[in-house]
């Protein structure tokens, strides 16, 4: 479509583990060529190594830069230094400061997949086998409405055969309502459950319906997570997003109810954490802590769940944290939560989020072709939507970005 309608020609690097082919972008009419020299904007998804970046080319990618990530201030630099221009997928937004290319959704899809698949394996682990057991790693699914069906027959088990007494209730609960959270709400569903209000979790633990179900969902937004210092006024959402120091973190009193914690909340260090080690430690040691697998689809090492200290990946997604000695073990079993953390997860259902990705990054494509990057900045002809998350022009921060000087040696 891109090509027809607008006459904009492609060239594809070639890749032998990409789940579309090279010969289907061929059919498409692309070239496929490791030479990308004649192109001036290329397209990414995450982090390009630095030694690709060429001068004055433009960059569109996730390049996980705007916290000052220590990790990719290498990268910065040399696109600093090349005079390229960075556009940030993360900051696509329209005028309510809501993101318009994300995958965020399909992190969700594959995390939950990934976490009940998890869940199995500890529960297994300790003793309590269950229908869980029998669901895969995304990965291992050919497409995400096989593994939707999978866990549909898993919900249907449980529907038949409840879950052992001493695992009741099992409480799921999901930090954020956004994209991600929606996600990974998607295939729980699949599991028979009741719904219950983060305020109303202590009566369901002092007193349990008669007929209650064994598998519950809660959902925590933000005035679940935090109180106002001063708490005599009440909590108002627009103020904790411009002044979240006005802001102190309550979830840690929500520890002694949940089972599983799956963690889809947006996070920077203005914010309070969810999960500090030290919030973790002294629920243990009141024996209160009863998270036995964080999902932490967020998976910001060190971030709102202080207990994720590094990222994983497909191949090796978890570990087990050891809550009284403050560091990771390999496997599923140990004195803390298994936790997964797997920063690529939309890359286990790979056609089906590669698809809709795509689908809505094409409109801006010819916006990006038709730009010309080589006037100032006042000048440039993009839409607010691109222009807004353009870090780097011609190798200079642009206004909304010059915060971001700080984080590179002046």
């Amino acid at each position: 479509m891109l090509k027809r309608d607008h006459g904009i020609s492609f060239v594809v690097e070639p890749s032998v583990i990409r789940v579309f082919k090279d010969e289907e972008y061929e059919a498409a009419g692309a070239a496929v060529s490791e030479d990308l020299s004649s192109c001036p904007v290329i397209l990414g998804v995450k982090e390009m190594p630095s030694s690709l970046f060429e001068r004055g080319k433009t960059y569109v990618f996730f390049s996980h830069t705007i916290k000052g990530q220590p990790y990719n201030m290498p990268m910065l630099e040399r696109l600093r230094n090349r005079g390229c221009n960075l556009i940030d997928y993360e900051k696509i937004e329209d005028e309510k400061k809501r993101r318009l290319v994300f995958f965020g959704r399909y992190a969700g899809l594959a995390g939950m997949i990934d976490g009940l698949w998890m869940l199995g394996k500890r529960l297994e682990a300790d003793g309590h086998p269950t229908a869980f057991s029998r669901i895969r790693q995304a990965k291992d699914y050919d497409s995400l409405e096989e593994a939707k069906e999978a866990v549909a027959k898993v919900g249907w088990e449980f529907s038949r055969n409840g879950l052992p007494t001493d695992l009741s209730p099992l409480v799921v609960g999901f930090a954020g309502y956004g994209h991600v959270s929606q996600g990974a709400q998607e295939i729980f569903d699949g599991i028979p459950h009741h719904v219950v209000e983060p305020q109303d979790l202590e009566l369901l633990f002092r007193d349990p319906p008669e007929e209650s179900p064994s598998i519950w969902k809660v959902v925590f937004r933000e005035e679940h997570l935090v109180e106002r210092i001063k708490s005599e006024r009440p909590f108002i959402l627009q103020e904790y997003y411009e002044h979240p120091d006005r802001y102190r973190g309550i979830f840690p009193g929500y520890l002694r109810y949940l089972s599983v914690l799956v963690n889809c909340i947006f996070w920077t260090p203005a914010y309070p954490k969810l999960i500090t080690r030290q919030d973790a430690k002294e629920a243990h040691a009141r024996g209160e802590f009863r998270i036995r697998a964080v999902v932490d689809i967020t998976c910001d090492p060190g971030g709102s769940v202080e207990c994720t200290t590094h990222c994983t990946d497909p191949g090796n997604p978890f570990y087990v944290y050891d809550i009284e000695k403050e560091r990771p073990l390999e496997g599923v079993t140990g004195d803390g939560p298994v936790i997964l953390a797997v920063d690529n997860l939309p890359c286990e259902l790979p056609r089906d989020s590669s698809s809709s990705f795509s689908a809505v990054l094409r409109r801006f494509v010819p916006e990006l072709m038709n730009c010309d990057f080589g006037v100032p900045y006042d000048d440039l002809n993009l839409p607010e939507t691109l222009k807004g998350a353009l870090i780097l022009h011609e190798g200079r921060f642009t206004p909304p970005y010059r915060y971001m000087r700080k984080f590179l040696r002046e």
